[in-house]
């Protein structure tokens, strides 16, 4: 009776037992109340350990997150995404992935990438992983409508942020351009590009395709000490208000124009002599590693990437 009175049992005994019986019930009491304590204590230890370890896991992650600086976001972690992260992984590039699809997380947490569930639209969201600290933003979801306004909420939120931006339709590229996007990419017609460079250059592409081709002629180039820079043209550079043939006369010879990006963001290749060079365009040109400082120096226009052999 102490026994049943201890446990909580709740009933007496209602007939007669021996003793016998009486200290198999015992034992029958003592068991199933310790197998219970047992099943409940795995349960609440099960249930407290997973709290813990998400907890843990949030905490680690929002201290990683804010370790970062100048890093890339990527919104969407489809096919493009997942082969720009790749890209991003091999040149060292610290990115953030963004995606509300629990899969496509699982999948690039598998990776070893660092990963955001959330929808990129959301401005906590793209404050969540430090766009305020970081250097670009890439949107390459399937869906334009809401790159547009990726774009539109990330320019809001840091406006020197560099923005790429997938447009499936080609009249999307002038909303992305009026969002904030710097660089607009369409991959509809990259691929028809490229096919049809496969058709009429095949032998061109195929070379170009093998990275050891690649470095080997960025070697040659680099043995003759001839490389591709970018010179920003800053406002107080006496460039500007030149011609692109006022630029090359300056040079003496020692480089030549292979582009222009002017300051709203259009590129063009092989521009002509009478174009103007303005405050904030970047002139792309080939020539002598030597000169090319010099020729920075002299006229106070700032080198900002040198890229040596031009194929590097």
């Amino acid at each position: 009776m102490v026994i049943i009175t201890i446990f909580g049992i709740g009933y007496g005994e209602f007939c007669p037992i021996s003793p016998a019986s009486r200290a198999f019930t015992i034992l029958v009491i003592v068991a199933g109340v310790i197998s219970a304590a047992f099943i409940v204590g795995g349960f609440v230890q099960m249930v407290t350990e997973g709290e813990i370890h998400r907890a843990l896991d949030s905490h680690r992650k929002s201290k990683d997150i804010a370790s970062l600086n100048n890093h890339a976001i990527i919104c969407g972690y489809g096919r493009i995404g997942q082969v720009l992260a790749r890209q991003l992984v091999d040149a060292h590039h610290p990115f953030m992935i963004i995606d509300n699809n629990s899969d496509r997380i699982a999948s690039a947490e598998a990776m070893g990438y660092r990963v955001y569930q959330g929808n990129a639209t959301d401005e906590e969201v793209l404050q969540a992983v430090g766009i305020d600290r970081a250097r670009v933003l890439a949107t390459v979801l399937p869906d334009d409508a809401a790159n547009v306004f990726i774009t539109l909420t990330a320019r809001g939120l840091n406006p020197d942020l560099m923005i790429v931006a997938r447009g499936e339709i080609s009249t999307t590229e002038k909303k992305l351009r009026l969002a904030g996007a710097n660089h607009v990419v369409s991959p509809a017609s990259i691929s028809g590009l490229r096919m049809a460079n496969l058709i009429t250059r095949p032998n061109t592409v195929e070379f170009l395709d093998q990275s050891e081709e690649r470095t080997r002629l960025s070697e040659l180039l680099a043995q003759i000490d001839v490389q591709v820079d970018e010179l920003a043209i800053p406002q107080n550079s006496p460039l500007v208000g030149r011609t692109i043939a006022d630029l090359e006369i300056r040079g003496k010879g020692t480089f030549i124009v292979v582009a222009l990006r002017r300051r709203e963001g259009g590129l063009m290749t092989h521009p002509g002599h009478e174009e103007v060079l303005h405050n904030g365009d970047t002139v792309i040109i080939l020539g002598h590693r030597g000169d090319i400082p010099q020729f920075a120096h002299l006229y106070a226009v700032k080198q900002q990437i040198r890229y040596r052999g031009g194929w590097g």
